[in-house]
Parts: structure tokens; C-alpha cells; sequence
């Protein structure tokens, strides 16, 4: 199973990669490979790619063996180069067409195609956790030598580090290590596979700025880049996923710093107006680089989670951008607005999506003109992209448009089940204090049905998992509620209530009255009567 999901999606991925734009569709797969396969990595519910024992089969239908298993096989790629992956591939098939091949066979086609010993590597397959690397550098200017050192903190993995050096305009240098005779032009990979790794570049001639992980070239936290470095790579790197990732992580330091009390950091809204600057060369990286690091995000780097602090933070930063560049915001948005006929090519994809991120930040104060011009998109019709977007803005405001927009929506669409999820999901993940009553409410709907698990993961888990700052209110309803909605569904469909238990396994990363509220919610899940194996293994690994 590892083998074969994981080796599916990474096709998946590339073939969607090969259809648009390859640096958009990597920042979305790794935006959920962080939103998902991290925060399991990071949980009591970790597991390796290739479990060693199960007590349900069913419950390893996980981030971690799609996610994490493609990104093992992309580090392969990585590695040996996508020329001897391809003959890895055909040898692979050629010997293993029509049998049960396993992972290990997989990985011998990888070695035996390339040269390149893999033994090392298949760690990757039986270590559970998400790394983390730590990077420090030093430039000796009388040598003209620059050393890059890696470390792992926990267990060395083979980690390929795809990066290059830049000079202080951005410009891309030439790299030669210390044993090489010829430089290299442009991306590099080095391959750290030890506690501390140190690479040392001859011919420096002043220091440089690394830029690291590349593409996300392996699954991995990287820490130990200072909040200068981030800017810089932010607007300069020539890699377009390290300078969108370096800009998520600027972000983040800034809006952690709010967390914490500090204001906004005004070098934000800077790199915000930059971005629109230069947005119509390519509007759909322009849409990922405009967009804030999500609360689930910002929640994982935290030691303790302050889930209402993160969303009060978060709201403020929308508030003040979309207040600081409304003009040029308004302005991108009327010039990414299509007039021709719908198409879904790379390029109209780009500006639909530029267009709603600028739209998103215009709603952020609730004002108005922010309302009207949700509304009226959402009025217009145009595209099922455009009206969702416009009702999620509106979803996050309590104003007579909202209730307008859902109704007619419902209206429009109530015969039409898979659509209809997503009314139920945007309202499921409203930020607005009345959400939890409003999801309860829900649950005796007409249309919701506790057989249906689209329809579940809909309403329910669209709550739990992407409503952080309502699922963790302070008096713990929300806890209630995933427990009860637990024990409804198990009896019916264990494979679904087994995997709504994760959220509530998520309690040492909490405060202690929240840990405890959670961990009640976890036991009265236990001690239900006639609990299936599914969900058993999963309340008790999160209890452990």
C-alpha cells in the first residue's frame, strides 16, 4: 500500500505539474503536506511511510503513506536524476509487471538503473517523524571559502538539499566544493546524511546568501535562517518555490511576533505591495505569494497553541494590508477580471485565483464596499470558483449578504450533492462566534445524513480541522461535539469515525485545561460500549 499510493501520487502530481505551473502546483502540494502529513508526523498518531504493525488496515489510509510516500520517491528522484528515474521506472516495470512488488524492489530498480547506493536511504521508509535541519554558514574572506554546515537533531535521514548561492543583488554564482575542479551553474544538490554535514565552497568572492530546499527537495523543518535572509530571498531567490516558501516564513515570524504583543511589522505590507507590483507576470504565483500562512500553520510552530491568538493576529495583518494598498488591490482585482467566455487554462486559472486573493483582502475590514463587491461576484455567477470564493468572504461576516448568499445558494444547488458539500464545508469553517451552534444545527438538516461521509467530512470535519479558532473555544463545546459526532457515526461507518478522532489527539500541544477537556472527550469516546477496532486504535494511541 505504500508503495503503490505513494507512488501515485507523486505521478499525480507530476503529470498536474507538467499541465500548468510547475512552482504553483508544488506550493500547493506542500502546503497540504504541511497542513496534514506534518501535523501527524508531529502527533501521537505518527507512523512510518511503511508501517511495521496495525491493529485496522484501514486506519493506514493516511497523509503519511500518500503524502510522505510520494515525497520519498520524489527524494529519490532528486538524488539520482530524473534521467535514471525514468530508467528506474522501466526497470521496475519490466521486471515486476502483474506481481505483488514491494518497496524494497521498487528501490533496488532506483539503484540498480542509477549506480547510486539507496541501503542508506530506505530509512526514510521505517522512520517515523518529520526531520528537523538546522543550517549555520560562515564566509572566511582571506580564503574566499564559504561552509555551509547541516544538522539533524533527531536520527540522520539521507536528505538531499537542492540549493544554490546568491550574490547580494539576487544574481545566481557558480559553485565549486572544495574537491571539484569545475564549478556548477545554477541549482545544486548536496546530500546531507549525517548528525552535522559540512560543505565548503572555494572562490567565493564575497558572501553569499544560500538558498535551500529548493522545489522542497526532501520533507523536512528547516530553521537556523535569519528574518533578513528571509526577506532577501523573498523578493530575490530564482527559485520561485524557496522565494514563495522564504516569504510563508517571514510571515510567520511576523505574525508570531503579534501573537506575542508586537505590532505589525510594516516590512510585510512592503513585500505585500511588491508582490502586487509584479503580479501580472505571473498571477498565479502572485495569488500564493499575497496569501498569509494559514492558523493551522502558524498553530504547528508554536510550543503551545494559542489558536485565538493566531486568529486575532492573523485577522489584524488582513486588516491593515487590505487597509494599506486597498487602491492597488482594486486595481489588480478589476484587471484580473475575465470578460471573455470561462476557460480553464493555466493562465485564466491564475487570474481567477489572483483576482479572489485580492478580494479576500478587500472583504478583511467587513466594510461596506468589501460586502458589496463579494456580493456582486457572488451575484454575477461567472464560475464556480468565483461564487465559492465570494461566499466564503461572506461566510466570515455576519451581514444580511451572507444569509442572502447562502440561501440562494442552497436554492440553486440543493440537488446537486457534491456541490452542496461545499455550502455545508463554508459554513462549517465560519470564523464568526455563533459557528459551533450554527454546525449543530446542521446536523438536523434535511440534507445532512450521517450515512453519507461526504457529507460528514463536509460539516463536520471541515469544523474540527479547519476551524481552529471555534473548535478550541475556551469552553470546550467543541470537544463535546466532535466526541458525540464520534460515537454517532461509529457504529455505521467505523473507517470515518476513526479518522475524526485525530483533532483530539492533538492535546499536549494545548494549554493544560484545554489538554484536559480534550482528553475527556477522548475517554468518554473509550469507554463508549461495542467501540469498533477502527476507532479503538485510534482513541487509544492518542490517550498513550
Amino acid at each position: 500500500m505504500s508503495l503503490k499510493e505513494g507512488l501515485t501520487v507523486y505521478r499525480d502530481q507530476e503529470f498536474s505539474a507538467d499541465q500548468g505551473s510547475r512552482a504553483v502546483k508544488r506550493i500547493g502540494d506542500v502546503r497540504g503536506l504541511r497542513a496534514a502529513q506534518f501535523r501527524e508526523d508531529a502527533g501521537p498518531l505518527a507512523h512510518p511511510v511503511q508501517p511495521d504493525t496495525y491493529m485496522a488496515i484501514d486506519n493506514f489510509y493516511t497523509a503519511t503513506v500518500y503524502n510522505k510516500g510520494a515525497e520519498v520517491i520524489r527524494m529519490m528522484a532528486t538524488i539520482i536524476g530524473r534521467d535514471a528515474f525514468r530508467k528506474g521506472m522501466d526497470l521496475y516495470i519490466a521486471r515486476h509487471d502483474n506481481q505483488a512488488a514491494t518497496i524494497d524492489d521498487f528501490v533496488a530498480a532506483m539503484q540498480d538503473a542509477s549506480g547510486v547506493n539507496m541501503d542508506d536511504f530506505k530509512r526514510w521508509y521505517h522512520q517515523a517523524g518529520t526531520p528537523d535541519v538546522v543550517v549555520d554558514d560562515a564566509y572566511d574572506p582571506d580564503t574566499k571559502r564559504y561552509t555551509l554546515t547541516v544538522r539533524q537533531t533527531e536520527k540522520p535521514l539521507v536528505v538531499p538539499v537542492a540549493m544554490g548561492l546568491l550574490d547580494d543583488n539576487g544574481q545566481e554564482l557558480a559553485t565549486r566544493l572544495e574537491h571539484e575542479t569545475e564549478p556548477t551553474t545554477g541549482t545544486r544538490v548536496l546530500l546531507a546524511d549525517q548528525a552535522e554535514s559540512r560543505f565548503t565552497f572555494v572562490d567565493v568572492a564575497s558572501p553569499p546568501v544560500p538558498s535551500l530546499l529548493r522545489g522542497f527537495s526532501a520533507p523536512v523543518k528547516l530553521s537556523g535562517v535569519s528574518r533578513d535572509r528571509l526577506r532577501f530571498l523573498a523578493r530575490h531567490d530564482t527559485d520561485p518555490f524557496t522565494r514563495w516558501d522564504s516569504g510563508q516564513q517571514f510571515a510567520t515570524v511576523v505574525l508570531l511576533d503579534m501573537v506575542a504583543g508586537a505590532a505589525l511589522d510594516p516590512a510585510l505590507i512592503d513585500a505585500m505591495a511588491a508582490t502586487l507590483d509584479g503580479a501580472a507576470a505571473d498571477p498565479a504565483f502572485a495569488a500564493e505569494a499575497l496569501a498569509l500562512p494559514g492558523e493551522m500553520f502558524l498553530a504547528d510552530q508554536m510550543p503551545v497553541v494559542d489558536t485565538d491568538g493566531i486568529h486575532t493576529a492573523r485577522q489584524a495583518a488582513r486588516v491593515a494590508i487590505g487597509g494599506a494598498l486597498r487602491d492597488r488591490l482594486r486595481a489588480t482585482y478589476d484587471a484580473m477580471t475575465d470578460t471573455g467566455p470561462y476557460t480553464t487554462d493555466g493562465a485564466a486559472v491564475g487570474r481567477r485565483s489572483l483576482r479572489n486573493t485580492c478580494l479576500a483582502y478587500l472583504t478583511a475590514s467587513a466594510d461596506a464596499d468589501g460586502i458589496a463587491l463579494a456580493k456582486a461576484q457572488f451575484d454575477a455567477g461567472r464560475n464556480m470558483t468565483d461564487v465559492l470564493a465570494a461566499l466564503a468572504m461572506l461566510c466570515a461576516i455576519d451581514c444580511d449578504e451572507r444569509r442572502q448568499a447562502l440561501a440562494s445558494f442552497h436554492a440553486a444547488w440543493k440537488n446537486d450533492a457534491l456541490v452542496l458539500d461545499k455550502w455545508f464545508a463554508m459554513q462549517a469553517m465560519s470564523p464568526l462566534p455563533g459557528t459551533l451552534a450554527e454546525v449543530r444545527a446542521l446536523t438536523a438538516h434535511p440534507d445532512f445524513d450521517l450515512r453519507n461521509p461526504n457529507r460528514i467530512r463536509a460539516l463536520v470535519s471541515s469544523f474540527t480541522s479547519g476551524n481552529q479558532v471555534r473548535f478550541h473555544e475556551a469552553s470546550g463545546a467543541g470537544y463535546d461535539f466532535l466526541a458525540e459526532m464520534i460515537m454517532r457515526i461509529d457504529p455505521t461507518n467505523a473507517q470515518i469515525a476513526a479518522r475524526m478522532v485525530a483533532p483530539l489527539g492533538q492535546w499536549r500541544r494545548f494549554d493544560a485545561r484545554r489538554q484536559a477537556m480534550m482528553k475527556a472527550g477522548l475517554q468518554r469516546i473509550a469507554d463508549q460500549k461495542d467501540l469498533s477496532t477502527n476507532t479503538y486504535e485510534m482513541v487509544s494511541k492518542s490517550l498513550a
